[in-house]
């Protein structure tokens, strides 16, 4: 099935529904369907064909989502390039990817101009006002026939290219097929009848696998969408009240950004049902205070996923973040606040030791998954973690409950090993954490010559909440093995964390004694 199907049912079925919104514009599917058809076209006019690399280098917009559906209709690879990346990494990717057309925002075209010179690109066009040497895709679009011609691609052909980021070598180009989407999104969402499916407010980057997803999603259920170019914490609030949002998803900086402007408490967020997060690890305090001070009736979501499998593999639903019921369960409640929740249906998750043996539930072991929409490969390179059976290792130690919700234990170098015990820190943290006077922990390991490592905790109280070293290692120990408990208990006013919330272990180590 090709992708560009999300529109094209719809608008034969309810052409005049509105179903996309960018600052003034709003489009119904019909006026969509009729983008999609002329910037193919004007795609094709520019020298592009099918199965041609076809890159967009900008923040979010409707002509955005339009590229990407004219891409696929003319059966062409849609390339989003992050805008934040650095320049010689954007030169890797577009040389990488063999790209033969760039589609970039008026703020790029000086580094797109740059970057045309060193890659081999036939044409650019700009999606603003463009200059004198460089196109506007507006002006083309709307002086082109729309090119009703729908590619028929077989489902394993590539729709998307990602890149993810790199750290200590080149991004990593991920090709997600037509057969990856169409399969992750028929499975969650029933296509668009003309009912009332509410309205979505995007505001991750559509070089983001959450934002790509969504301008897929959203489409082909029929819920109208409200694209944000970047994300702004006081125009998100205005968005939310004005078109009366009802779905959201945001990363765990966006969150903290909501939770600590001061436009917060007068927040129309009435019309919010569900806000769903992911990205990055979601910080304990932050989804806590998140829950507290939110409306009640908004359902809470962590989706868990990762690009190579085409976005969620997880999740933790509504029901899981409402903090009530009797001390016991709101324990319980707390202590899966820290889990990224169960599969999905298409999902398979399971836990494996050091020699490829799968472990029973309550074991930390390496996490491995199996989905039909796992990556086709990496481009260029080989996918060195890919395992028998369509299963694939994500690298990540956890451990799975009795009721399926899946644990991370963080990384293989954060374990620590107490007189040849493996102990996991997140594990650790996640009963600490179920502590009712306990905002946020943390986990090292600290040298021993009687034992190696023992266990020493940096906990953050919650406001106006107290609680001794003594008592929250006697809580551990009611909950965890012997050895498992913190030995130490060091009391701090908050927790050293890179930009995106991740607890930084290095820093504590050299802190502690």
């Amino acid at each position: 099935m090709n992708t560009v199907n999300f529109i094209t049912i719809p608008a034969s079925i309810v052409p005049d529904y509105e179903i996309l919104v960018f600052g003034e514009r709003r489009l119904t599917y019909a006026d969509l369907n009729d983008r999609a058809a002329r910037i193919a076209a004007t795609l094709r006019a520019v020298g592009a064909r099918r199965g041609d690399v076809i890159a967009a280098l900008d923040t979010n917009s409707d002509l955005y989502v339009a590229a990407y559906y004219a891409a696929a209709r003319a059966g062409m690879t849609f390339l989003p390039l992050n805008y934040r990346a650095r320049e010689p990494e954007l030169e890797y990717m577009l040389k990488a990817a063999g790209a033969r057309l760039l589609i970039a925002g008026d703020r790029y075209l000086d580094l797109a101009a740059r970057l045309r010179s060193r890659v081999n690109l036939e044409a650019l066009i700009a999606t603003g006002r463009g200059n004198s040497e460089i196109s506007n895709l507006t002006s083309l679009m709307e002086s082109s026939a729309p090119d009703e011609t729908e590619a028929e691609v077989d489902d394993e052909e590539t729709s998307v290219l990602m890149y993810t980021s790199g750290t200590t070598s080149n991004p990593k180009g991920v090709m997600l097929s037509y057969r990856d989407f169409t399969a992750y999104v028929t499975a969650n969402v029933e296509m668009a009848d003309g009912s009332d499916r509410g309205v979505a407010l995007v505001c991750v980057p559509f070089y983001h696998i959450a934002g790509m997803t969504a301008l897929m999603t959203n489409l082909w259920t029929g819920r109208r969408m409200v694209v944000m170019p970047q994300f702004d914490a006081a125009q998100w609030f205005r968005l939310v009240a004005n078109e009366r949002v009802t779905h959201a998803f945001v990363v765990p900086t966006m969150m903290k950004q909501l939770l600590d402007h001061p436009d917060f408490a007068r927040a129309d967020l009435s019309s919010l049902r569900n806000l769903a997060y992911g990205g990055a690890p979601m910080p304990f305090a932050v989804i806590r205070k998140a829950i507290e001070a939110f409306p009640p009736e908004v359902g809470f979501v962590n989706a868990y996923g990762q690009t190579e499998t085409t976005s969620s593999l997880t999740m933790l639903g509504p029901d899981d973040h409402r903090l009530t019921g009797e001390p016991a369960e709101l324990e319980l409640k707390l202590k899966r606040l820290n889990s990224i929740g169960r599969p999905l249906p298409d999902v398979e998750v399971r836990v494996r030791d050091d020699g490829g043996n799968w472990l029973q539930r309550g074991a930390i072991g390496e996490i491995v998954i199996r989905t039909a929409r796992i990556m086709k490969g990496y481009a260029g390179r080989a996918d060195d973690a890919a395992l028998a059976d369509g299963w694939r290792a994500t690298g990540d130690l956890g451990w799975i409950d009795e009721e399926g919700y899946i644990f991370f234990a963080g990384r293989k170098d954060d374990m620590i090993i107490r007189g040849g015990e493996n102990i996991a820190p997140a594990e650790v943290e996640a009963v600490l954490m179920s502590h009712p006077a306990v905002d946020e922990a943390a986990v090292i390991g600290v040298p021993s010559i009687e034992w190696g490592q023992t266990v020493k905790a940096f906990v953050v109280l919650r406001p106006g909440a107290q609680a001794t070293a003594e008592e929250l290692i006697a809580f551990c120990r009611e909950r965890l093995a012997s050895f498992k408990r913190p030995e130490r208990v060091e009391f701090v006013d908050e927790l050293p964390k890179n930009p995106l919330g991740k607890i930084l272990r290095q820093r504590l180590r050299e802190q502690a004694p």
